[in-house]
């Protein structure tokens, strides 16, 4: 019986808000794997991940949506950091630190436009860990 086998990549995602896309680190995990279940978490308590359409300006859009649901102004009661650190805080609770996806044959069980996204609004840390942890059928 195979085990579940996991690892910690590390992304830099600068002092500004991104959405870094992380597919390619997350089908390089996998690619030696056959069927299975590839959870991915982020250990951070003001990042997130989200499946979205990249490089057509979705992943600008997801940010604009998220300054306005969440603005970096001073309504915030967690207050140390940044000016407006507080809705950082907030993100994981809209952009979930984890996501479990599909591997079949070895390849992540994307659609055609999907791509695995980390999501950081916070430019008060700019590395970030990343677990990859595969689970075979």
């Amino acid at each position: 019986m195979r085990r579940m086998r996991s690892d910690v990549i590390t992304v830099q995602t600068g002092s500004r808000p991104t959405v870094r896309d992380i597919t390619a680190e997350a089908q390089a995990f996998v690619s030696s794997e056959g069927d299975g279940l590839l959870h991915v978490f982020v250990p951070h308590a003001t990042a997130g991940l989200a499946i979205i359409e990249t490089g057509s300006g979705s992943d600008d859009d997801l940010l604009t949506a998220i300054d306005a649901l969440l603005p970096t102004d001073d309504r915030w009661r967690h207050r140390h950091g940044s000016p407006g650190h507080g809705r950082d805080h907030v993100l994981p609770a809209f952009v979930p630190p984890y996501a479990t996806l599909p591997v079949l044959g070895g390849r992540l069980a994307l659609g055609t436009w999907q791509s695995l996204c980390l999501v950081d609004t916070n430019g008060d840390n700019p590395t970030r860990q990343v677990r990859f942890s595969f689970l075979p059928a």
